[in-house]
């Protein structure tokens, strides 16, 4: 009864489908309509396959009487079940091949984005236009973790789309700065892997203005299913502004550099981007989940003042052989000095220590800061 009960629920008959999506790009209803004609042909060999065998087993069974004929062999036979199968699979070539010519055809693009996979988040790139961000999963943990009720688009929104005009041809350039990932937004029939050391096309054109989900589709670590995909489609001059205002934004967060920061303002900051950055494997309480991700809370490297530049490298670099990536080319200068002030100063680290936007533009140019060298130790910073 109870099986009965769920299966008559209006929320379950929503998401039951069989089919792929038809999408809203030209490639996209190309690969359907290939899909639903292999998909007919195959469905009608199985009724005829199928329809033989059964009335065969019907009509001349034993019961009745039939007996089996007795013959050694038939070229007639094997021809047959030969050349049928081949010219069913030559028909079915055609279609194919020119799908596959349409897929791989990446050629006059319009627009050059690259996408870069990396953990657990992507980063795009707009080739030409001096437009480049990250996009980080936008879900709370408190709904992952089922302290508050899950949304509709639950793992599936984002803080920054990836805003694409409509009518125009978008060229893919996907790679991976880590571990292979994988690019797929089924609505614009694209799934590329994003390999580190490679990079690979794919392409799409957009007929429809709209918000278009999707996911990494390769298992890729602790948060692979934290790291969706959504592409905003736009019309040509709405498109047109929201470039227009990025560029405005990148030059702002350069001014921003060369700002004079209060303590207060890099902690409201660096508590910003902790949560969006660091809270995954270093937890909202710092403490982590030892031994992989380390605790942050009482770390020397977070609260020795001689380690500064240490924690600064950590950042910046990375620890070689653990999970801790290098966040030189995915954090602003302002992004790394907010977050390291905040956890030196948080969860009861109370160092009254601050690290500005200016002393992390030094530490890259000599490697220092304030005369302390950084450098990880071997084996990593503890």
């Amino acid at each position: 009864m109870l099986l009965i009960g769920l299966m008559a629920s209006p929320a379950l008959w929503a998401e039951w489908a069989f089919n792929m999506p038809k999408g809203v790009t030209d490639l996209s209803h190309s690969i359907y309509d290939l899909h639903m004609t292999i998909f007919w042909v195959t469905v009608a060999i199985g009724v005829l396959v199928f329809g033989v065998m059964f009335w065969s087993v019907i009509f001349h069974r034993k019961s009745r009487g039939a007996k089996a004929a007795e013959f050694h062999e038939s070229t007639l036979v094997e021809i047959l079940w030969t050349s049928i199968p081949f010219a069913i699979l030559v028909v079915m070539a055609i279609p194919a091949t020119k799908t596959l010519i349409e897929v791989y055809n990446a050629d006059d693009a319009d627009i050059d984005i690259k996408v870069t996979g990396y953990q657990w988040k992507w980063q795009y790139e707009y080739l030409g236009e001096e437009v480049s961000f990250f996009s980080n999963l936008a879900t709370s943990r408190d709904e992952v973790n089922n302290l508050r009720p899950k949304n509709t688009n639950y793992l599936l929104e984002v803080d920054e789309p990836l805003v694409v005009p409509i009518d125009k041809k978008i060229r893919f350039l996907v790679t991976g700065a880590d571990v292979i990932h994988s690019w797929w937004v089924p609505e614009l029939a694209v799934k590329k892997d994003a390999i580190p050391g490679f990079i690979n096309e794919s392409w799409a054109k957009i007929n429809e203005p709209g918000i278009y989900r999707g996911q990494c589709a390769e298992l890729c670590g602790k948060d692979h299913g934290f790291m969706p995909i959504v592409v905003d489609a736009r019309p040509q001059a709405e498109y047109e502004d929201w470039l227009q205002a990025k560029r405005e934004e990148a030059a702002r967060i350069r001014e921003l550099t060369q700002k004079d920061w209060t303590m207060e303002e890099l902690m409201v900051k660096g508590e910003q981007v902790y949560d969006k950055v660091c809270v995954a494997c270093h937890q909202a309480n710092g403490q982590g989940i030892p031994p992989m991700f380390p605790a942050l809370k009482g770390a020397p490297v977070a609260v020795n003042k001689d380690m500064i530049a240490d924690h600064i490298y950590v950042l910046l670099y990375g620890v070689k052989g653990t999970a801790m990536q290098a966040f030189k080319e995915q954090l602003s200068e302002v992004d790394m000095a907010a977050v390291i002030t905040y956890e030196r100063n948080a969860w009861g680290n109370n160092t009254g220590e601050m690290v500005t936007p200016k002393d992390i533009l030094d530490f890259k140019k000599t490697g220092k800061y304030k005369g302390q060298e950084g450098k990880v130790p071997e084996g990593g910073v503890k």
